[in-house]
């Protein structure tokens, strides 16, 4: 699993596939892994996979998307979903993808997924769903708790750490007080990198500190500090 903070950066080339992106699909372990797209969390917006189909296109990947509105693309978006070696899900309102995913069924699906050993990845939302919860603005322009995640991994999560303001306070006070559990954090060009050691990586989630050995930070642009861990003041990592 590739948990991804946020893609932006100044000096980006947008016709460039971005280096998180390749991660993810080389953490597939295919030459030409199939790879298919989720941009629930915006709606389904035509420029999304537009963009997403150019980038993996281009390093002969097997791209291929599944949205939801106004109905599913396919016809069986189970069988889509589990034939793919990476699944990617982008960035938006986490609390209305979550709650789109659920009403399809695909909590269960990515559930499988997981357990079957697909590469699950994602930027933002896309992160942020695989956790029990983080900080969001899906319910306005100030941030808030979200506690709906798919909770595939234990504990919570918070992108765009260091790259909008209030994320960081906001996560921080959170945890604090307990009203989130523990987690990790991300910046913006960073991700967390989950591999269960041995066999453990189809187990349904991810706990205590397995989960944190498990956890690589991954950078791509020099002087960022990738992810943080984050405990409660009890010592805790709320991955347990």
């Amino acid at each position: 699993m590739l948990a991804i903070g946020g893609l932006g950066g100044t000096g980006a080339d947008p016709a460039a596939l971005p280096r998180l992106v390749g991660h993810a699909l080389e953490l597939s372990g295919r030459r030409s892994p199939r790879a298919c797209v989720l941009n629930t969390a915006m709606g389904d917006d035509p420029g999304t996979f537009v963009r997403m189909y150019s980038w993996l296109s281009a390093i002969a990947a097997h791209p291929s998307h599944l949205q939801l509105f106004p109905m599913p693309n396919v016809a069986d978006p189970e069988d889509l979903l589990l034939s793919q070696d990476v699944i990617f899900v982008g960035g938006g309102s986490v609390a209305n993808m979550v709650a789109v995913w659920r009403v399809h069924g695909l909590d269960r699906v990515m559930r499988q997924a997981w357990e079957r050993g697909i590469v699950l990845a994602g930027v933002s939302a896309g992160a942020l769903c695989w956790f029990e919860g983080g900080t969001t603005d899906s319910f306005g322009p100030a941030l808030r708790p979200f506690t709906a995640g798919l909770a595939l991994l234990a504990g919570s999560y918070c992108p765009h750490y260091s790259s909008e303001p209030g994320r960081r306070p906001l996560y921080e006070s959170l945890v604090a007080a307990g009203s989130l559990p523990g987690g990790i954090a991300c910046d913006d060009g960073t991700a967390g990198r989950v591999r269960l050691p041995g066999g453990a990586r189809r187990r349904r989630r991810c706990h205590g500190d397995q989960a944190a050995r498990a956890t690589a930070a991954i950078r791509t642009r020099r002087g960022r500090a990738g992810c943080r861990a984050m405990a409660r003041p009890d010592g805790g990592t709320g991955l347990d």
